[in-house]
Parts: C-alpha cells; sequence; structure tokens
C-alpha cells in the first residue's frame, strides 16, 4: 500500500507525542547504562518498548494515524534498539557481529526510506517487520537478565534469539526492498501518464 503525502500535515498528537519522547528516553539510557544502573537503563527500555505499544493502539484506535509517524515511530524503534545493542556489545554481552549486520540493514533502510519520501512515496510496514522487531526486543530484554537466563536454561537464550531476530531483520529487508522497487516503479509509471 502508498499513500501520497498530506500537505501540511498536523503532526500534534498523542501517538506522535510518545514517538518524541521514546526518541528523548535515549539519552537518559544512554547516561544509565554509562553510570552502570543497569536496571534503571532497563526500565527506560522497557518504558520506552511500553510507548511504542501505545501509541500504535492509540494512532489505529483514534485514526491518528499520519505520515510523521509513520516514519518516525520506526526510527524511535530502532535508535532504542541500537542503543540497547550497542551498550550490550560494549559490555560484552551481545555479539558485535549482531550489532554489525544490523547497523547496516538499518543504514539501508534509512536511505532507501528517504529516496522513497522525497518521491512522496511511503512504504506501510508488514508483518515481517513487526515480527523481526518484536523478536529484538525480546532479544534485548533477555540481554538484562542473560545470567538468571543461562542459569536457569542451561544455554545462551539471549544469543539465539539475537540471531534469530537477525534472520527474521534480513528477510524482511529483502521484502521490503522488492515492494519498495515495486511501488516506485508504480508512482513514477503514474507521474508519466499524467
Amino acid at each position: 500500500m502508498t499513500e501520497r503525502r498530506k500537505e501540511k500535515e498536523n503532526i500534534w498528537n498523542v501517538p506522535n507525542v510518545l514517538t518524541l519522547i521514546r526518541m528523548g528516553l535515549i539519552p537518559i539510557y544512554w547516561i544509565l547504562m554509562l553510570n552502570d544502573h543497569f536496571y534503571a537503563a532497563f526500565a527506560v527500555f522497557a518504558a520506552a518498548s511500553l510507548t511504542d505499544i501505545a501509541d500504535g493502539f492509540i494512532a489505529r484506535k483514534y485514526q491518528l494515524i499520519t505520515n510523521f509517524g509513520k516514519l518516525m515511530d520506526p526510527l524511535a524503534d530502532k535508535l532504542m534498539s541500537i542503543s540497547v545493542m550497542l551498550s550490550m556489545a560494549i559490555k560484552g554481552i551481545a555479539p558485535w557481529a549482531v550489532l554489525i549486520i544490523l547497523l547496516c540493514k538499518e543504514a539501508v533502510m534509512v536511505m532507501g526510506g528517504v529516496v522513497l519520501y522525497r518521491n512522496d512515496v511511503v512504504v506501510f510496514s508488514i508483518w515481517i517487520g513487526k515480527l523481526a522487531q518484536t523478536v529484538v526486543v525480546l532479544s534485548l530484554l533477555s540481554c538484562f537478565f542473560h545470567e538468571w537466563l543461562q542459569a536457569q536454561l542451561g544455554f545462551p537464550l539471549h544469543v539465539y534469539l539475537l540471531w534469530a531476530g537477525v534472520a527474521l531483520t534480513l528477510t524482511a529487508l529483502a521484502m521490503y526492498t522488492v515492494r519498495a522497487l515495486t511501488i516506485y516503479r508504480e508512482v513514477k509509471k503514474k507521474a508519466k501518464n499524467q
């Protein structure tokens, strides 16, 4: 699905404010992690995840979906996830390879999103992208409790979840790329015919 950008869209609604709050929680998370306040940082990450659920629910229920939200909501999610992933890699909890792969994928997504947005095209999120993000968030939450989980289960659950998130993320990237190219060609074809 695509949607042409609206002129002078009003972005000031509850879902978008929650998205901006989530962006504002990122530096707070870093301050806490850099000062070894591990569980306080976890609380910030959990709060950010809850605002993500809340803004999506409110936007759909009250029809407050905007193109700004479609772009900034996933960006806020990704920036928070990458912040947590980077901090976990620095502390030796998450593999650096996972972080590098996800960073490369996000760079491709951001560049592609900018190109599409400049051409008045918005590509809606698809189910596998949401599933990938959910698995990545669960894996990051498990990183905060990795020692306890490994003691209980006998294996590093957080590492398995991280790699599952990578696999889903790369699959989603491939699907988004195919969809974006198809939509872009359709829009350009319609523009030529007008």
